[in-house]
């Protein structure tokens, strides 16, 4: 091949190579022509009248008279914020939109919510998604399995459980944030680093929910005076469905037993001979071991603490020397013990294993997991016969200013 020949056949190959790079973007779409969900709310419809539905995916052949009311909240394009202290794209109007449809599915919803839209609806951004408690007492296997089969929804989404309706939360407006669904992402996320609640996104629930040894929880929250929105506890499963809630402090101990990092929580106690005390965990620590003792499981876990005293009123007995230290560790050692026994009980109660106790069991007594446990309901049933043995250790670090 000549030299000319040659040249002509690479500047060929470059014409090609860089007519591909021009062909731009042939499947552009833009982001104002998409329909973005950025929170859903899913309650159950109490009035059954399916004469208002639309009948957008059957005809008068229902699959049945239990129906679901979801409510979207949907991203107005130039409207939302791009950052902090940002007014997005200069409209001060609200930056979302609260759609609201029924169906006899989530899918169903969705399809309907989608005859109320101009452009096509997007879950790509979906970052909250809230349920009525009596939907959760029904189960949550239709609604899983359709979230787990679409590829938009992201794991690190948020599922949330109420007590109250679950739309409200879509239509809260909280003075700190102009988007509802970011300032309970923004609460949520601040809690998980705060150490007040354990991360829990949709995909650890999933994975919990999917072990034999283990169930999974979501946070309980609530909306107080039309603006603040409260976690209230945990919301426990036991095969698939809503077993039961918590109280707030039992997210506490629930951590310590799990010893999850970085302490959150403070305790009021009344001491004996001390007053009132209010002392605050900044470090958890655990340890699990499981032994079989006469045939059933028996649980050891060691828990150290580290914490502050933060108050000490009501009584004119000094806080001074180590002993009076050491005192008042003691009684808080019981009395943390006493709200993880109670817990452990509640759960034990309802056979939800929240603890992965039946994890450990599986991992360390193969034999017998193997011979006892043939389904994920054998270990429900087997989780009430399992023993407890609680060693609490608390360290208090710093106690303040003190008299002299």
């Amino acid at each position: 091949m000549s030299r000319n020949m040659w040249k002509l056949a690479v500047t060929g190959f470059l014409f090609v190579v860089l007519s591909l790079l021009l062909t731009g973007c042939w499947d552009e779409q833009s982001i104002e022509e998409r329909a973005l969900v950025l929170g859903l709310a899913i309650d159950e419809v109490q009035d059954t009248n399916t004469k208002a539905e639309l009948k957008t995916t059957h005809l008068d052949n229902q699959p049945g008279q239990y129906m679901l009311h979801i409510t979207a909240q949907i991203a107005v394009p130039g409207r939302v914020p791009l950052g902090p202290g940002s007014e997005g794209g200069g409209d001060s109007g609200n930056p979302v939109w609260v759609v609201s449809a029924d169906g006899h599915s989530l899918d169903d919803c969705l399809n309907n919510l989608q005859q109320k839209l101009a452009e096509p609806r997007y879950l790509i951004h979906l970052r909250i998604i809230v349920i009525s408690e009596d939907f959760a007492r029904h189960g949550l296997d239709e609604i899983n399995d359709y979230l787990r089969r679409n590829p938009e929804v992201r794991r690190r989404t948020w599922l949330l459980v109420t007590g109250q309706k679950a739309e409200n939360f879509m239509k809260v407006q909280p003075p700190l944030q102009r988007v509802p669904t970011l300032y309970i992402l923004s609460m949520m996320d601040r809690a998980v680093e705060s150490g007040k609640f354990p991360q829990d996104f949709i995909g650890d629930f999933w994975s919990a929910e999917s072990k034999w040894g283990r169930d999974g929880f979501l946070p309980y929250v609530s909306i107080r005076n039309k603006e603040n929105i409260t976690i209230d506890g945990l919301a426990y499963f036991s095969r698939d469905k809503l077993a039961g809630t918590t109280q707030p402090l039992d997210i506490g101990a629930y951590m310590a037993f799990q010893g999850i990092d970085p302490g959150g929580y403070s305790v009021l106690f009344k001491t004996g001979k001390y007053g009132d005390v209010m002392s605050r965990t900044i470090s958890r620590h655990s340890k699990k071991r499981t032994v079989i003792r006469n045939g059933k499981p028996h649980v050891i876990c060691d828990i150290d603490l580290e914490g502050d005293l933060d108050e000490h009123y009501n009584t004119s007995k000094p806080i001074r020397t180590s002993a009076d230290l050491h005192a008042l560790e003691k009684e808080f050692e019981q009395d943390t013990e006493q709200i993880l026994r109670l817990l452990f009980q509640q759960t034990q109660k309802d056979r939800s294993d929240i603890f992965g106790i039946g994890e450990c069991v599986r991992a360390h007594h193969q034999s017998y997991w193997k011979k006892n446990v043939h389904s994920k309901w054998d270990w429900e049933e087997l989780y009430p016969t399992v023993s407890l043995e609680l060693r609490i250790r608390l360290t208090i670090r710093r106690v303040g200013l003190k008299d002299t």
